[in-house]
């Protein structure tokens, strides 16, 4: 019999529904993660912050508390804020995965998905969240990110952004100085694998920019190529 894999980290799955959570269980177990379950929002929420999970499987039609104002309150809570989020849902349309992200998943798979899929995923979102730190800072000009705090500061000023456009901005502020295409950005912030509609971006850029004000004109449009945020500081 081969030897069970140690496990590597705890994920919490909000999921009221008996089968997806027994398939989520065996795959997650499967992999070597500790299983924290909840059937619904009110619990759910109270074992992310008494738990502090690595990450969140988080279905979206749940009682109780719906599965985006769990969402919501995970990301406005100090001490969950930086927990990875996905969330499961039947709801398929680009303007409903859109709404999810906006309010601070990290990443969206519609019913019904492949198990490994989302345990791929589910692995690159812990990764990336542990490689960020949680004292991880970056600056740009008169703008200031730090991914402890998930915040945006110009000039010492926090921004008031969504967690759609805090991703967005530290995408551009990774990339400072370097031209972000569109198709980039649909797949590095959205997550998107069509990558055939940049209108998102578009629409999402166009609101952050307006944020920006009176710096706005750091985060330029290259035509026909994409966006860039200047590196160069103030004098």
């Amino acid at each position: 019999m081969p030897a069970k894999k140690p496990h590597k980290d705890t994920v919490l799955v909000i999921e009221d529904e008996p089968d997806v959570l027994d398939l989520l269980r065996l795959h997650l177990r499967k992999e070597g993660y500790a299983v924290l379950e909840a059937g619904d929002g009110v619990s759910g929420l109270k074992i992310a912050r008494e738990k502090l999970p690595a990450a969140i499987v988080l279905d979206l039609m749940i009682p109780e508390m719906r599965g985006e104002d769990v969402c919501r309150q995970i990301r406005a809570n100090e001490s969950t804020a930086r927990v990875p989020v996905i969330m499961l849902t039947a709801k398929a349309r680009p303007e409903e995965r859109v709404a999810g992200l906006e309010l601070g998943a990290d990443d969206y798979l519609t019913k019904p998905f492949s198990p490994r899929e989302l345990i791929l995923r589910l692995q690159l979102l812990i990764q990336k969240s542990r490689s960020a730190g949680s004292g991880d800072k970056l600056k740009v000009g008169p703008f200031e990110l730090d991914r402890g705090s998930f915040e945006v500061r110009l000039k010492g000023r926090k921004l008031d952004l969504t967690a759609l456009e805090f991703k967005l901005m530290a995408a551009f502020m990774e990339g400072r100085g370097q031209v972000l295409s569109r198709e980039t950005l649909l797949r590095d912030v959205w997550g998107y694998r069509n990558l055939s509609n940049s209108r998102t971006v578009d629409t999402h850029v166009r609101r952050l920019r307006a944020k920006l004000r009176p710096h706005e004109e750091y985060l330029q449009t290259v035509h026909g190529e994409g966006y860039t945020l200047r590196a160069e500081h103030d004098d």
